[in-house]
């Protein structure tokens, strides 16, 4: 199993958190919570339903990487 390191953005949203994560995107990797680390905590999720999909639908990951 290869391991990869993906970056995120947390940051503040009015009254909320907005969490995405660049690479990822396009494919709808962005969520958002009512602090930073539960915003943190789902865009984890989010990133790794996101993987899971597109090795599913045989998009390889490293393309995704510089």
């Amino acid at each position: 199993m290869k391991t990869y390191t993906v970056k995120v953005v947390v940051e503040p949203d009015e009254d909320r958190w907005h969490a995405y994560a660049p690479a990822f995107e396009k494919y709808g990797a962005a969520t958002w919570g009512s602090t930073r680390d539960e915003a943190l905590k789902h865009i984890q999720e989010v990133v790794k339903m996101v993987i899971k999909d597109l090795v599913e639908d045989g998009i390889p990951l490293r393309t995704l990487f510089p």
